[in-house]
């Protein structure tokens, strides 16, 4: 498997790597790497490898087999060979955007409680789909309990939680559509707030900020009627 040091330090611009193979359709593995592959709504990381006086761009990291992390080029260029030692370096600026928009989307999880049906994440904006059959009317309180708790700049965590536990507490699963990884293992649960005083707790394997007050402001912006149970909701970056 590829080690995934986004998950030790989620702040880890540039390391060294090792590539592990080379996939048929011309993707990298390394042996180690910082860049999130795309899932949970999250979009892969890009960036660029170095190694004996080469650079190539990376689009983006998808997941490829087992547990392995495959780094795709942006271009068709020579490839470093099996066994080759790189510095891998991510776009740094995308990637932040991306752990800001994922941490607010969990914050208007809180906000607007309904069960979630889908998400997605950009650099500049993010969206929920929630399983309710009416748009809120009370956006512009909605808008500010969200950034009130930005402003709190509360903590935010990980841990970990066997299948067990997770059974025994199935209120911490929000997303309907998509259930939590089994079989693997333990399952990895982001926490924002303290402990005893958690503000948001649920199943994640995205990047996220270490602080709430990191975010910045949002605003939500368009709501949209995706089916009879199911609107959308737009959040914004203001900056």
């Amino acid at each position: 498997m590829t080690a995934m040091l986004f998950r030790d330090d989620p702040y880890r611009r540039d390391a060294d790597g090792r590539v592990k193979a080379l996939t048929p359709e011309g993707g990298i593995v390394l042996e180690s790497t910082i860049f999130y592959p795309k899932g949970g709504g999250q979009p892969g990381d890009s960036g660029w490898v170095e190694w004996d006086g080469n650079r190539l761009s990376i689009a983006t990291a998808v997941k490829g087999e087992g547990d392995d992390i495959v780094l795709v080029p942006a271009e068709p260029r020579p490839l470093p060979h099996a066994g080759t030692y790189l510095r891998q370096t991510l776009d740094w600026d995308r990637r932040h955007r991306h752990m800001r928009v994922h941490t607010a989307l969990h914050l208007l999880s809180v906000v607007v409680p309904f069960g979630v049906t889908g998400g997605a994440i950009s650099a500049a904006h993010g969206r929920l789909d929630f399983n309710m059959p009416d748009a809120p009317q009370d956006r512009e309180e909605l808008e500010a309990a969200l950034n009130a708790y930005i402003d709190l700049d509360a903590r935010v965590t990980d841990g970990w939680i066997t299948e067990a536990e997770l059974d025994a507490a199935p209120e911490l699963v929000k997303t309907m559509a998509v259930a939590p990884p089994r079989g693997s293992g333990d399952i990895r649960l982001v926490r924002i707030g303290e402990e005893q005083d958690w503000i948001d707790l649920q199943p994640c394997g995205g990047t996220h900020v270490a602080r709430t007050g990191e975010i910045g402001h949002v605003r939500l912006g368009k709501i949209e009627k995706k089916g009879r149970m199911n609107r959308r909701m737009y959040l914004h970056l203001e900056s």
